[in-house]
């Protein structure tokens, strides 16, 4: 099962890609796309028993092939968070295909992304006398919903919800900045 996981995930992804770069050579508007990199803090919300939620901060960049479609790559960790009085550690590595609706006659746009992520967790206790490591790593289907302002065509905010399929079932409410190139 996994195989055919990562298989139709890999498929899904090169697709992604694939329908970018065609659009982008495709518009005969002189539109010829633009990367950008951005930071990102928000909070963990991790499906663990007696846990705090994390916080989390990241950073991460991509390139729009043109005014709808793109890419994303994004790097997200936290700090160490209460976990049975001792410490919990979370971190995210995603790559994603981006499409984005901008409502007319605003900065203001709503984004999508699909892709994979790996998700790692880590954490430590002591119970009694003994200390109890767990962890868990796994990567699976991540995606997200958000919305962002263009402040000026080189800075914009973005609020955004994502989820990551994996062994622990993670979710990221985050807000960011980028700036464009």
């Amino acid at each position: 099962m996994k195989i055919l996981q990562k298989t139709l995930i890999t498929l899904a992804a090169g697709s992604l890609l694939s329908m970018g770069a065609q659009a982008a050579t495709s518009y005969s508007n002189g539109y010829t796309g633009q990367p950008y990199i951005g930071a990102k803090v928000g909070q963990f919300d991790l499906d663990i028993d007696n846990a705090d939620d994390p916080t989390a901060y990241g950073v991460y960049g991509g390139y729009n092939f043109d005014s709808t479609f793109g890419v994303e790559a994004e790097y997200v960790g936290s700090d160490d968070a209460d976990y049975r009085n001792g410490d919990l550690d979370a971190k995210t590595y995603g790559a994603y295909g981006t499409a984005r609706y901008q409502f007319p006659n605003t900065g203001l746009y709503a984004k999508g992304k699909l892709g994979v992520a790996k998700t790692e967790v880590e954490g430590d206790y002591t119970n009694g006398l003994v200390k109890v490591s767990n962890s868990s790593s796994d990567t699976g289907i991540a995606g997200g919903v958000g919305l962002g302002y263009s402040v000026n065509p080189n800075f914009g905010v973005e609020a955004e919800y994502s989820m990551m399929d994996s062994d622990v079932d993670a979710k990221l409410l985050t807000i960011g900045a980028q700036l464009k190139f």
